[in-house]
């Protein structure tokens, strides 16, 4: 009797396209960090950074608008886009861009990330200014809304489609809720690194400490990201609107607020906040931050992330 021996598994194809679909999460790094840091030279080289290239980039002060927001959008974004297209396809995009629109979570967490962020700020800037504190200029005030929409669609769209819904699913998958915390944070931080090089860092009056504390505030900020995303059924609005809240009151209200502190402290302040939220969420969490594993029962429910309706289990996001 002949024994039926089963078709061979299909071979994946070679060349870069294969070595995405063997290693998605490693490609967007390299991507990630690689187009951002090419499309950043000519900012870096210019009057607002090395001054190497005589040349100022017109709109804001800073240049930051056509300096360094067109790297940062082909960084995270960008890659997080084509790796997905060639490591899952239309399912994958689909499932990718779907975290994007996850807008109907508890009303609890509007609450919270927009009040609970600037008051978290405020407290730890008590701590550094030694209590000494102003009311915000009216000016200040009405730019908070605009401001905020404003970020939602450059810092944002730019860095959360990236780093959270494409980079941090998978590395959960791989590594883990915490060690995963740490490793985007990590990643997140570094990334940033050549624009310390520039005026968005304040150079060159800038100490050799700022880029590393810098690089410290995201891996414990990115503690309490992760357990956010989580926690909301991955949506990623949610954190667009924790990460751009931190910039936002640090560009409208802060220098109103705590007019002699300087940039250095006012990191120092932004390390303090987070350590303390990631502290408290690990503690909680009992290091779960909201996760569990694809072969698990997931963490939130339908009730949980949408505050109404049965307690059915939202259906688990695939990790690819």
């Amino acid at each position: 009797m002949s024994v039926l021996t089963p078709p061979a598994p299909p071979q994946q194809r070679g060349g870069l396209p294969g070595l995405i679909r063997r290693r998605p999460l490693l490609s967007f790094v390299v991507l990630a960090l690689g187009l951002s840091w090419i499309a950043w030279i000519p900012f870096i080289l210019s009057n607002h950074g090395l001054g190497v290239w005589d040349f100022t980039f017109p709109g804001d002060e800073g240049g930051q608008l056509l300096g360094m927001l067109p790297g940062a959008y082909l960084g995270p974004i960008g890659s997080a886009l084509l790796v997905t297209a060639v490591a899952d396809g239309r399912a994958g995009l689909r499932a990718w861009v779907g975290r994007l629109w996850r807008w109907r979570v508890n009303w609890r967490w509007y609450v919270g990330i927009l009040l609970g962020v600037p008051t978290a700020m405020v407290l730890s800037g008590l701590v550094f200014s030694g209590g000494q504190m102003q009311a915000p200029a009216m000016l200040a005030i009405v730019a908070l809304v605009p401001g905020l929409l404003i970020q939602m669609v450059t810092t944002g769209l730019a860095e959360e489609p990236g780093w959270r819904d494409f980079a941090l699913p998978r590395a959960q998958r791989r590594f883990g809720p915490v060690v995963a915390a740490l490793l985007i944070g990590l990643l997140w931080g570094v990334w940033h690194l050549p624009l310390h090089l520039t005026s968005w860092a304040g150079w060159p009056e800038m100490p050799w400490s700022r880029p590393l504390e810098f690089i410290a505030f995201c891996i414990v900020f990115n503690i309490v990201m992760t357990w956010v995303f989580n926690r909301t059924g991955q949506s990623l609005p949610m954190a667009m609107l924790l990460h751009v809240s931190i910039n936002n009151t640090a560009s409208t209200v802060w220098e109103s607020m705590f007019p002699g502190m300087d940039r250095d402290t006012f990191q120092r302040a932004l390390i303090l906040a987070a350590t303390v939220a990631a502290v408290v969420v690990l503690v909680r969490s009992r290091g779960r931050l909201g996760w569990t594993s694809h072969e698990e029962a997931p963490a939130v429910t339908v009730e949980q992330a949408h505050g109404a309706g049965t307690d059915r289990r939202l259906a688990p996001t695939p990790l690819s």
